[in-house]
């Protein structure tokens, strides 16, 4: 082991029920360095910090601490190594003083209680190295995000820190904010503590990172250093490629123009969120299958869910069939003809206690109102009718959705939406977790429906599948729309180089694009 080497993680394997998170995963992080740990979804990234801190154990593998094998037992035995996070949501107690959020279990005492001039003075001059100047003695949900994570940040230093991670630090901060929080990070690293930090942010990594580690798939790809990855290699090491072969579509995807005055069934008009979306124009015609490209994190998600109503825009128009919602929401969504499949099935869509019958009659119902119930014999025969139509894998519509493998949930959700006869179908990952045979019969029944007259928003993390399904598609980065491709120009590298940041953008071939769709070049 080198001698600034401050963490290795050799042979790293986790599995869990059906899946190996891990598979001989090794990651090295020195000391005063910032190293920026990368993945898509599912790569492991979260499992692999959850094995450092404790959270999860590890099958087989060695940690070393400063040459010394540790096992951390929980996170605050991480802790006691000098191993501490700071998460995307800030773990405080909201309700209680910065400077007790800082010394929470540490608080100095006199005379048997807690000496609260002294736990004060500490927690600013903590707060004073890190540029930050607040009140320490007021309550911490008082302040901002940005103030917050300095505060999380302040008790990491107070337990003596050698390893520092920041899991997504900047996800709800500003630029500003953001800048600020880089320069801590920077004056941290002076002072020796080695630094993780994940993010999805392409042009933060190239900021403040010193090396790069990528992951897919459980498995280690690389470390790399920063400034020898082009962005556009990074991208591609990131998403890989798909190495078994679909099956073939069978001719259903058609060349898609929309006709001369063809109205668009969807339009959004600067459509965004303050923090979340930068505002962005969307068209969707009718009969057409919208692709959306980029990076966990670019805005393809928050994207959908201001399209659904999920969240609130604070700024823009959504029109549907050319009426303009004025206080959309997913009950409106659903009555004005829109179906929404969500990127975590599991979290926002599977209701693994009920029937099949009933998952898949849910949203039907709820725009009918619960007042106007539908009748048994009537959800049945629509249950039977999905299920014989989308070959869902189910001894019957009474079946326990929990007892559905990953692939037949994911056609029950899209059953459900089915069930509704949608104009605009918003599908976000629809193939994520399921196998190759049943990724196909998903893109077969996508490009089926347009072939039919609806409007689909098809969004997802494999390029190879967005291509094969898609007529056009927009590129995501930093939580804006960067560009959109169509024609030739609508390849796997066009899409890589605008998700890297190396294509052209919309800004650059606006004036050129036909009304419909913004074209990006494909030159490095």
């Amino acid at each position: 082991m080198q001698t600034n080497e401050l963490l290795v993680m050799q042979g790293i394997h986790k599995t869990f029920p059906g899946v190996h998170a891990l598979a001989a995963v090794d990651f090295t992080l020195r000391a005063g360095e910032i190293h920026a740990l990368m993945g898509e979804n599912g790569a492991g990234k979260s499992t692999l910090i959850k094995v450092l801190t404790g959270v999860e154990h590890h099958d087989a593998g060695h940690i070393l601490l400063n040459g010394s094998e540790i096992n951390a037992k929980s996170p605050h035995h991480a802790q006691s190594l000098g191993i501490s996070t700071v998460y995307q949501e800030v773990n405080l107690c909201t309700n209680l003083s910065v400077a007790e959020n800082i010394l929470l279990g540490r608080e100095p005492r006199r005379a048997g209680s807690i000496d609260w001039g002294a736990m004060n003075a500490r927690a600013r001059e903590l707060l004073t190295w890190l540029d930050v100047d607040v009140d320490v003695r007021r309550s911490v949900g008082e302040y901002p995000v940005a103030v917050q994570q300095m505060v999380a940040i302040s008790r990491a230093l107070d337990i003596d820190a050698k390893v520092l991670i920041l899991d997504e630090p900047t996800s709800s901060l500003t630029t500003l904010e953001t800048e600020k929080l880089f320069a801590v990070l920077r004056r941290l690293k002076e002072q020796g503590i080695g630094i993780i930090f994940i993010t999805h942010f392409l042009n933060q990594v190239y900021a403040v990172a010193d090396r790069i580690t990528v992951l897919r798939n459980g498995k280690l790809v690389g470390t790399y250093d920063a400034k020898a990855l082009p962005r556009y290699q990074l991208v591609e090491l990131m998403i890989g490629r798909e190495l078994e072969e679909l099956e073939d579509l069978g001719g259903l995807k058609k060349h898609f123009e929309p006709a001369p005055g063809q109205a668009p069934v969807l339009e959004a008009k600067n459509l965004g969120q303050v923090g979340t979306l930068e505002p962005l124009n969307i068209k969707l015609y009718a009969g057409e299958v919208l692709g959306m490209a980029g990076l966990l994190g670019s805005g393809r998600t928050e994207t959908a869910n201001l399209l659904f109503g999920v969240d609130d825009a604070d700024s823009g128009t959504l029109a549907v069939g050319g009426k303009v919602e004025p206080n959309p929401g997913p009950l409106a969504s659903i009555q004005r003809g829109l179906g929404y499949c969500p990127e975590d099935r599991k979290a926002d869509g599977v209701v693994g206690a009920l029937t099949v019958r009933e998952n898949i009659v849910l949203a039907l119902q709820a725009s009918r109102g619960w007042f106007n119930y539908l009748d048994p014999r009537k959800q049945t025969e629509i249950a039977n009718k999905m299920i014989q139509m989308l070959q869902i894998s189910t001894p019957g519509p009474e079946q326990l959705m929990k007892n559905l493998s990953g692939g037949n949930q994911q056609k029950v959700i899209l059953a459900r939406w089915l069930a509704t006869e949608p104009d605009v179908l918003i599908l976000d990952e629809p193939t994520r977790g399921i196998d190759v045979g049943t990724k196909a019969e998903i893109q077969k029944l996508v490009l089926s429906l347009a072939n039919e007259g609806k409007g689909c928003i098809f969004i997802s993390s494999e390029l190879d599948e967005v291509l094969r399904t898609s007529h056009r598609v927009m590129i995501m980065r930093d939580r804006k729309l960067v560009a959109e491709l169509q024609g030739e120009d609508m390849n796997e590298q066009s899409i890589m180089e605008a998700i890297a940041g190396t294509g052209v953008s919309t800004e650059d071939t606006a004036a050129a694009a036909p009304q419909h769709a913004v074209a990006a070049g494909s030159a490095r």
